[in-house]
């Protein structure tokens, strides 16, 4: 048979769990590469006012998806709660940071003990979910945060070589091998990198067998006890692939912002980015980069409404965070009361309406 009158049908196991299960989509997604390799990068040379200012977007969108990564696979596939997640980040980030200016260890060389020591770190914390849950481990996962960034970076860490309060890293100072990343559109390119590989590597990982138990404890995590699945071991697992996560977003953080302090990290950024997979979508990788996408895009769109309003209210420029804190918390009571389930389900929604057209029913 080689039509049918609605939707995609398959013949072969492979075929269904497929990447890319039709040529349309293999044609939207080289028209994505074309966008993010030729377009963006393009921009400033085609748009010279506006062009800088879409890589840097560009940047914190890609920056905000490989944070909201690791706290998708805890919360979304495991059914972990964490409320600490920025503190992974700024060990992933301190640590890459050390080891370039204090041990002249390569930057990609860096950026993996930062992963790995992040990932041990997001263990320790993780602990405590062997034995307890809910609002005892949102408080554990809360004492990451103080612990981590308030107590040791600010007071220990960030005083490592006399530099004071912050980690500088002068132009140069990142490379991978022979290409030095000093301006914002090389960074771009590594977090693109980044952001593909950390992505692809998820959606891997959640098709294997860890990835199906980690849904399995999700699910019902005494029925998947009774299943053979060692519980303990396995959410151990989430939380250092989920520290790691948040050490590579750390690490990618140093080539856009050229200097690493505590205030990078702080406890408001570790519930932004949970409220970013609540908008996007809770256990789809595809809500991790709608709800970055929406939450940066949203955020500028405000700061460009306010910004021409500063010449007649000075202070609405001055407070402007507050207004940024309360429209993201708007739109977080928004979703949840009318699209509960994220921008992904609404994007699978429209998808399923043209795939199965004219019998969308």
């Amino acid at each position: 048979m080689s039509y049918l009158p609605a939707g995609l049908y398959h013949e072969r196991y492979a075929q269904e769990h497929a990447w890319w299960q039709s040529g349309f989509v293999r044609a939207k997604m080289v028209l994505l590469a074309v966008v993010l390799l030729a377009g963006i990068p393009l921009a400033p040379t085609i748009i010279p006012d506006l062009g800088p200012y879409l890589i840097s977007v560009a940047n914190i969108t890609g920056y905000t998806i490989l944070s909201a990564l690791g706290v998708q696979l805890l919360i979304g596939y495991c059914g972990q709660i964490t409320l600490g997640h920025s503190a992974f980040i700024a060990v992933g980030a301190y640590v890459t940071a050390i080891g370039i200016l204090q041990y002249n260890l390569p930057y990609v060389v860096s950026a993996a003990f930062g992963a790995i020591v992040a990932g041990l770190w997001s263990v320790l914390f993780g602990l405590p979910s062997a034995r307890v849950k809910g609002f005892y481990l949102i408080m554990t996962t809360m004492a990451a945060q103080f612990i981590t960034v308030d107590f040791i970076i600010t007071q220990y860490i960030s005083r490592v070589g006399d530099r004071g309060h912050s980690f500088a890293l002068p132009p140069g100072t990142v490379r991978v091998g022979p290409w030095e990343i000093d301006n914002d559109l090389k960074a771009y390119f590594l977090t693109i990198i980044l952001v593909v590989l950390c992505m692809a590597g998820m959606a891997n990982l959640m098709r294997t067998r860890v990835g199906r138990a980690w849904i399995a404890i999700r699910d019902n995590d005494i029925a998947a006890e009774t299943m053979g699945v060692n519980i303990v071991y396995y959410k151990l697992l989430a939380y250092f692939t989920a520290g790691a996560l948040g050490g590579i977003a750390g690490a990618m953080w140093i080539p856009s912002q050229y200097a690493v302090s505590p205030e990078h990290f702080p406890l408001s950024w570790s519930l932004w980015i949970v409220g970013v997979i609540l908008i996007g979508g809770i256990g789809s990788l595809h809500g991790v980069v709608f709800g970055s996408i929406f939450v940066t895009g949203i955020l500028e769109l405000l700061k460009a409404a306010v910004l021409p309003l500063s010449d007649v209210f000075p202070a609405l420029t001055e407070r402007f965070i507050y207004t940024k804190e309360a429209a993201f918390g708007l739109a977080i009571v928004l979703f949840l009361l009318y699209e509960p389930r994220g921008l992904a389900y609404r994007w699978q929604q429209i998808k399923n309406y043209f795939n199965l057209w004219p019998f969308p029913y």
